[in-house]
């Protein structure tokens, strides 16, 4: 957690102070100075007695007490260093901004691992080491640049990578992005990116702290805090975007279930931050992008208009938006006639709403307006100006500066001109304001934070028969369930299934067929992937076929049974789960069958699992139009799928043992839904 000697400093010492600000000493000396540090600064330099006009220590052991701690010196010398610090001079913060730790083999952490036992010890907190350190009102701990102006109400930063923070902020500024505090975690050797977070959300004051969070990761390694604090944060007022760097499949485990082989670690991250309410983003441009919508006023409808004197640009606007699921309306309102009368021939009020190259900034004020104020069926407006050099374009800016600060809904500047507008634009910033440069990204990122749901709350409300599912857990061995345990624990759970029986002798198979009526399916017990085999015979109609099916069967590699169950018809569905440490469980559905293998077409959320979410996935399948009935075919029960998704998750959290389960197919018509085939794997200890 961190402290108050980290946030507000009365007194820092730079351990590597130099004269050369072209070295991390020397920069970071130069930014807490040039930042007015308000604070007693001082200085270590085993050869200077004086640096950047600071009297300068030549050993650490000489200097008066500090607050914090900033240190840039080999690595070699840093855990003898902290250990003076931290045990003779009351030092409860450092900021380690050198390399050569963990991040370049064993015996760097090594060293990380002295460090941070000797931080503990003294009660105190380490950010880093292999970071570029920490920017706040109180002083400028960074040794890079840029150095932005810091707002309270700006975005708070945290990032994972150095150079990656001064990339983001670089391209940011420009744009009028603003930051209230910059942490850069590095190796994370003590404190990363989940603690600043729960940090951030326990010290949430309503009145001053940053509404948004920007995060930067490359390894959750604490997922449950992340979301704990990420959700709470939202609930709060905030809103947070992240970049999860190392996002490939190249990474992904093989797996033998379907489930398995679709819920790779980055469908774990994605799940988590749609659960925790975080938007997602894919690189450094995106991040800006959805961090300066986040900038402006909440849009509480998908409908926009775009408000433009470029045609082009309205166009590739009008594509992005309408390709993420927002609209573009035709504005059919009687008053548009007024407006068109108002404005240049030619000029079109339809939507996108264009007033031509020689449109005036009265006449973008008038349109505003009637956006604002007239036209019902608006939820937001997207600026497009810029200009070919003609002209000055102050007026248009300032008109467009007084639109967004009285209009009720929110207004988007894209500003394409940067460089013929450049003083221009300048001048828009200096009253606060974040522009976009770019339509299309702007679009993209409009959708995104538009799309994304708030927050899951979760409230248990299905009841299972938890003894049942624990008694079975508790006596089945590791690795696959036998039939019994899997029949049992979807009987527990509520999950409907369909008749069938487990046999091992061809007179029980003909007495099964008989009792469960025919026709049957018959299914090896033992293989894993039992269509592969030849494991599989259906539509079963008479005894004769039986006893040929179940010697053919009970023949094949590790078959140990047959499974006997009936013919059922309907409309084939998946659902299943798989554990990701440290996640928990994810919980997939789609349409089953071979229609999982050739379409790919699932939904995933983490458990436990709300009705909301529950059906929220079943309606964001592609092929939900299947599910809903298309083409005279009758569509399945809705509520039912929505029902096993839910008892599954509770199954999940009454048996976190499980580490895969497949429920594929389900069978399901528009009235219930039956399991037909299951696979549930255990696995304790993880």
């Amino acid at each position: 957690m961190l402290n108050h000697s980290l946030l507000h400093p009365k007194s820092i010492v730079v351990v590597g102070g130099s004269n050369d600000v072209q070295k991390p000493g020397g920069a970071v000396l130069r930014n807490l100075i040039e930042g007015k540090f308000k604070g007693k600064l001082y200085v270590t330099n085993l050869k200077e007695s004086e640096v950047q006009g600071i009297t300068s220590f030549r050993d650490p052991s000489l200097l008066p007490e500090a607050d914090l701690a900033i240190i840039a010196i080999a690595s070699k010398f840093i855990p003898e260093t902290v250990k003076v610090l931290a045990n003779t001079k009351n030092t409860k913060a450092f900021i380690i901004l050198s390399a050569g730790f963990s991040e370049e083999g064993e015996e760097g952490r090594k060293l990380e691992h002295e460090i941070v036992d000797i931080v503990k010890s003294a009660n105190a907190v380490l950010i880093g080491p292999n970071c570029i350190g920490v920017l706040t009102p109180d002083y400028h701990g960074i040794f890079t640049k840029p150095v932005p102006m810091l707002d309270p109400h700006g975005c708070d930063f945290i990032s994972g990578s150095g150079a990656t923070a001064c990339f983001i902020m670089e391209a940011g500024i420009p744009n009028g992005l603003k930051f209230a505090n910059v942490f850069s975690v590095g190796n994370s050797a003590q404190i990363g990116v989940e603690e600043i977070l729960e940090w951030l959300d326990e010290n949430f004051d309503p009145e001053q702290s940053s509404r948004v969070k920007l995060l930067y990761i490359e390894n959750i390694s604490k997922p449950q805090m992340l979301l704990k604090h990420a959700s709470s944060l939202i609930r709060k007022g905030c809103r947070i975007a992240a970049v999860k760097a190392g996002s490939s499949e190249a990474g992904s485990r093989a797996a033998s279930s379907h489930t398995g082989a679709f819920a790779s670690p980055d469908l774990a991250v994605d799940v988590l931050f749609r659960k925790a309410g975080i938007v997602r983003c894919y690189g450094r441009q995106d991040l800006i992008s959805v961090a300066s919508v986040f900038m402006h006023p909440q849009l509480k409808g998908k409908n926009i208009a775009i408000i433009t004197h470029a045609g082009g640009p309205a166009v590739m606007l009008t594509d992005a938006l309408s390709n993420n699921g927002m609209a573009v309306p035709k504005i059919e309102d009687p008053a548009a006639q007024d407006l068109a009368a108002a404005l240049f021939p030619g000029s079109s009020v339809a939507n996108p709403i264009d007033f031509l190259a020689t449109g005036t900034a009265g006449q973008l004020g008038m349109i505003i307006d009637y956006c604002d104020k007239i036209f019902g069926d608006i939820d937001g407006m997207a600026v497009i100006f810029g200009t070919p050099g003609l002209n000055r374009v102050f007026d248009v800016y300032n008109i467009l500066d007084e639109k967004m600060r009285s209009a009720g809904k929110p207004i988007y500047p894209i500003l394409p001109s940067v460089m013929m507008a450049r003083e221009e634009i300048s001048e828009f910033i200096k009253k606060g304001r974040v522009f976009f440069p770019d339509e299309v990204v702007f679009g993209n990122a409009l959708a995104r934070v538009f799309n994304t749901p708030a927050p899951a709350s979760y409230s248990e409300k299905i009841r299972i028969d938890t003894p049942a599912i624990r008694s079975i857990i508790d006596a089945s061995p590791d690795g696959y369930l036998a039939p019994a345990a899997i029949q049992g624990l979807l009987d527990a759970s509520g999950i409907p299934r369909a008749g069938e029986a487990v046999v091992t002798g061809r007179e029980e198979a003909v007495k099964a067929a008989l009792s469960l009526g025919f026709p049957v399916v018959m299914k090896v017990v033992g293989p894993v992937h039992k269509s592969d085999v030849g494991g599989v015979v259906v539509n079963v109609r008479d005894e004769m076929t039986v006893l040929k099916e179940f010697d053919r069967m009970i023949r094949i590699r590790d078959t140990h049974a047959v499974l006997v169950q009936p013919m059922l018809a309907g409309t084939e569905l998946f659902a299943g789960a798989k554990l990701e440490p440290g996640f928990g469980h994810i919980i997939l559905c789609g349409m089953g069958g071979i229609f999982i293998e050739v379409f790919k077409d699932v939904a995933a959320a983490l458990a436990p699992l709300s009705e909301k979410e529950a059906f929220a996935m079943i309606r964001s399948l592609k092929s939900y139009k299947i599910i809903q009935g298309a083409r005279g075919h009758k569509g399945v029960n809705e509520d039912a799928f929505a029902g096993i998704l839910i008892r599954l998750s509770a199954l999940l959290q009454a048996a976190p043992e499980i580490t895969e389960l497949d429920l594929n197919p389900l069978l399901g018509d528009e009235n219930t839904i039956r399991a037909v085939d299951a696979r549930i794997r255990i696995m304790r200890g993880r």
